[in-house]
């Protein structure tokens, strides 16, 4: 029988007999007892030589203990993650590429960032977008950045910006025709003075009935992506946002958990850093404009007054902390807990942030990480836009802390 051993009258592969010679080395039996008898231990010594039979041993047990333990050396990047996710099943390739793409366009908005007091970045554009906010010079550059990169992809059918009057369709189109949202950067208007600012996006799946090869009625396509935009948050394949602050942050959730990412120069790649990050359920920090105090409905200043009242919560009351950048207070608010509010006033009824832009994408992280997103009435990403620059009021944060405010609200 060639190429096999009797073990105790057992037939086992070579193989599988070297394996089980090695595990019997440590143990206190003769050979012959080992073996099943002298004339199956005259084979075995014919068969495996004993120089072999040490390096078998020297070499599976390093190999055995590798394979438990983690190389201080591997890194988790956001492309291994992909790849990772890809094989769960729980994106296809040509998402995975929508989103390295974001991540590239958020590569080189941090360096634009970094070298802004340097390069001639800082300043007003001299013109204003079509909300009627005037323009930084990096609202401008970041927009062309961000188009770019979705358009070199060629993975997006639809790209709609906060800067751009309509959705724009792509035309360099291969395959995948992802409805892309984005916010360039958020928080621009912070840029001279050198505080956080960030990147927010959100991503939907295609529509057939926005087709950009269909020309010969420009008006109705233009009309049916329009609409094709325009879906309510809950649709949302992916979201995420990036920090430009003391460190480059890409915060992700493509529906299964919310992660984060820490982008490392020295790599050039982004490095997880946040894995399946929960958001504390309560926290006792509150971002919100209170300059417009005055202009709040009269429960929202009964809910503002509470939280400052001392002898209400223990002899410590909340503490304020807002920066006026959505993705810096949101970021904060993730890792530590606490609510941020951007509620309508008497000037602005709906508030100041864009449904699909910022405050769709940022409620789905929120939720994917635990929390709440709440625009005091009902829940944001149950909101289904009727224009593509659509405002409504924002409350988003801890779970419980923002079930507080909707109490309040409740009793108007």
């Amino acid at each position: 029988m060639q190429g096999t051993i009797l073990l105790g009258g057992t037939d086992l592969p070579c193989c599988q007999h070297r394996q089980t010679v090695i595990r019997g080395a440590a143990l206190r039996h003769t050979p012959a007892q080992r073996f099943g008898g002298a004339q199956n231990l005259r084979v075995t010594a014919q068969r495996l030589p004993r120089r072999q039979l040490l390096t078998k041993a020297a070499v599976a047990e390093p190999l055995a203990r590798s394979a438990q333990t983690k190389s201080e050396y591997e890194l988790s990047t956001l492309t291994t993650w992909l790849l990772k996710e890809e094989q769960a099943g729980h994106l296809d390739s040509e998402l995975a590429t929508v989103i390295s793409s974001i991540a590239l366009a958020c590569k080189q908005i941090a360096s634009l960032v970094t070298r802004s007091g340097i390069s001639n970045l800082t300043g007003a554009a001299g013109a204003a977008n079509f909300s009627g906010e005037d323009q930084k010079k990096l609202d401008v550059i970041s927009n062309e950045v961000f188009a770019n990169a979705l358009r070199a992809s060629g993975r997006t059918g639809i790209i709609a910006s906060e800067e751009e009057d309509l959705p724009v369709s792509v035309e360099e189109t291969y395959s995948g025709n992802y409805v892309v949202v984005f916010d360039p950067l958020d928080g621009s208007s912070n840029i001279d003075a050198g505080i956080s600012v960030g990147s927010i996006f959100g991503v939907y799946a295609p529509s057939e009935e926005c087709d950009v090869n269909d020309m010969e009625n420009p008006e109705k396509m233009m009309e049916n992506c329009v609409i094709n935009v325009c879906q309510p948050g809950s649709s949302l394949l992916a979201a995420g946002y990036c920090l430009y602050s003391s460190s480059t942050v890409l915060m992700l959730s493509i529906g299964k958990g919310l992660f984060g990412f820490t982008y490392d120069s020295m790599v050039g790649e982004f490095i997880m850093s946040h894995p399946n990050l929960q958001v504390p359920e309560t926290g006792k920090i509150y971002a919100f404009n209170e300059g417009n105090y005055q202009g709040w409905e009269p429960k929202l200043r009964e809910y503002m007054d509470g939280l400052k009242d001392a002898e209400k919560w223990g002899g410590k009351p909340y503490s304020a902390r807002y920066i006026g950048s959505l993705v810096g207070d949101f970021h904060r608010t993730l890792l530590y807990g606490g609510i941020y509010g951007y509620p309508g006033d008497n000037a602005n009824p709906n508030g100041k942030l864009r449904l699909l832009y910022e405050c769709a994408p940022m409620s789905y992280l929120v939720e994917q990480g635990g929390g709440k997103g709440s625009t005091g009435r009902e829940r944001v990403l149950d909101v289904c836009p009727e224009k593509v620059h659509q405002r409504v009021p924002l409350f988003i944060g801890s779970k419980k802390e923002v079930e507080n405010v909707e109490a309040y609200l409740a009793q108007a």
